[in-house]
């Protein structure tokens, strides 16, 4: 026998919105109305007294889950893969900016990261471009870039990453840290520190940029730099 509900609260929904997130219930990419909505007393099923507004919230259209706005931040895995792939992009121009391209097995070594990254199609004419591009805008680097040494000439004692470009890394990095495992954020710099090893020793302007790019993945000083002692060892 089933008992009657004489009272209750019941809410009634309207949407205002739509889009695509990352479900933290699902664990992917879903699409999600937003709602608001407001609640009612109820007796024997009939709504009367207003109890104020609901939400907003997102509804999950796959679980119909409920989640607070907050949940937007986390990004979509397709935003978060390309957040990745740029921020890959951005440390290998810094640590060419900074350390040059004369050598072959660093220009090798940049196009390489950076295709694995995601950027299939990248060349060594695409990454000189692009730096030629950079030193061009005023600013950019500390000195002027030479297209054909690959080197920098310019005055001694100024930022070597360039105070636009060590923007640039903040920018890319910070917003993908909070998402990114540990492991993550440390093998990014890790892959930074390849590119600027393939030539030899790092040059103070390289430990600087790897340095700007430890702090803009929240990484410790000291665990940047053991990482980066770590990558110089042979294994």
């Amino acid at each position: 026998m089933h008992k009657m509900c004489v009272m209750g609260v019941r809410t009634s929904w309207r949407t205002v919105a739509d889009g695509e997130f990352f479900c933290p219930d699902c664990g992917g990419d879903r699409n999600y109305l937003r709602r608001t909505g407001r609640r009612r007393l109820t007796v024997l099923g009939l709504p009367l007294v207003s109890r104020g507004a609901a939400g907003p919230v997102l509804e999950c259209s796959a679980c119909r889950g409920h989640f607070g706005p907050d949940a937007l931040d986390h990004p979509t895995t397709v935003r978060f893969s390309a957040m990745l792939r740029d921020a890959v992009h951005t440390v290998t121009l810094a640590l060419l900016a900074a350390g040059g391209t004369s050598s072959r097995a660093v220009r090798e070594t940049a196009v390489d990261t950076v295709r694995a990254a995601g950027f299939a199609d990248c060349s060594e004419d695409e990454l000189l471009t692009l730096l030629a591009a950079l030193a061009a805008d005023t600013g950019r680097l500390t000195g002027t870039y030479d297209a054909v040494t690959g080197g920098h000439c310019g005055h001694q004692g100024l930022d070597p990453c360039g105070t636009a470009l060590a923007i640039e890394l903040h920018e890319a990095l910070e917003p993908l840290a909070p998402h990114l495992a540990p492991a993550g954020r440390e093998l990014l710099l890790l892959q930074g520190a390849r590119i600027a090893l393939a030539d030899g020793s790092y040059t103070p302007a390289e430990r600087e940029v790897l340095s700007t790019v430890g702090g803009a993945l929240m990484l410790r000083p000291a665990d940047t730099n053991r990482l980066l002692a770590a990558a110089r060892t042979p294994s």
